[in-house]
């Protein structure tokens, strides 16, 4: 068997364990340990700007009010991004309060960035830094039941997010991330050689799940805990040419489990774990 090839390292929302999740100073930080892929997550705004956020609202674990107050659990959908213009948005901090699920997160004052200036941010630090540009992975935050609510129909939706990669210079290095089909579907007959990722995290065979989707996209982007040896060898059989990065990877043993199973990269809100293991591994 060929020697173990190093997988690509996807710094999930940045550096979700280390810094604000979507935050610049996530993006910054993954970018200077030295990521190959920023991930991202896009929803928009009242008046049609594309902002980095994972959910559609504030969420009240770690986001507090434009008055400086914490978010009440159980209304953050009242705090619906798609119903605030950004001007309101960029009021609210999501990075000062301790994250309870990532204890190891630098806390400190953070807004929810556009999507065009983390794009310019990293763009001109990648330069600074003297380092290769670094990829993108964009998932924007569809679902069938959020059309019109929590964001705008596919189409206006997906023609947003592209108009900001193509003013950024970046399209040729992103990769569009969904769960929804629609959007993957849509961007595949608009630009068939931009590249797509099929997120799933449901159990079903990957097999269905691609040949649902109706192409195959460029990546393949499952819940690590699915990624199995007869998964792995199954992919590759059907599908030699489909990229393999699975998500949320952050432990150590389970790094090194991915790496056995020859994935092309991993997403982990820890890239710092990823990059010191990876670094020991024999040339």
């Amino acid at each position: 068997m060929s020697p173990l090839k190093t997988p690509e390292i996807h710094g999930h929302r940045g550096c979700r364990g280390l810094r604000p999740e979507n935050t610049l100073p996530a993006f910054l930080h993954a970018l200077e340990l030295g990521v190959d892929v920023l991930e991202m997550d896009v929803v928009i705004s009242a008046d049609h700007q594309v902002v980095v956020s994972h959910e559609p609202w504030f969420n009240p674990l770690f986001c507090r009010d434009s008055a400086g107050q914490p978010i009440a659990p159980g209304s953050a959908r009242l705090h619906n991004l798609f119903e605030l213009d950004y001007a309101a948005i960029r009021q609210y901090d999501c990075g000062s309060g301790p994250h309870p699920g990532f204890p190891q997160q630098v806390s400190q004052p953070c807004y929810k960035p556009l999507l065009r200036e983390v794009l310019s941010s990293i763009e001109a630090a990648a330069v600074q830094l003297g380092r290769p540009p670094v990829g993108y992975s964009i998932e924007i935050k569809s679902s069938p039941g959020g059309d019109n609510i929590f964001h705008p129909a596919p189409e206006v939706f997906l023609s947003l997010v592209l108009a900001d990669l193509s003013a950024g210079g970046v399209m040729s290095r992103t990769t569009l991330l969904c769960f929804d089909q629609r959007i993957l579907q849509l961007a595949h007959q608009q630009n068939p050689g931009l590249s797509t990722c099929l997120l799933v995290e449901d159990q079903r065979p990957w097999t269905t799940s691609i040949n649902e989707l109706g192409f195959v996209p460029t990546t393949f982007g499952p819940d690590f805990t699915s990624v199995t040896a007869e998964a792995v060898r199954l992919l590759r059989k059907n599908f030699s040419h489909l990229r393999l990065v699975p998500w949320t990877v952050n432990e150590i043993s389970d790094m090194c489990t991915m790496l056995e199973l020859r994935v092309d990269g991993i997403t982990t809100d820890y890239p710092n774990r990823a990059l010191q293991l990876f670094a020991a591994l024999p040339v």
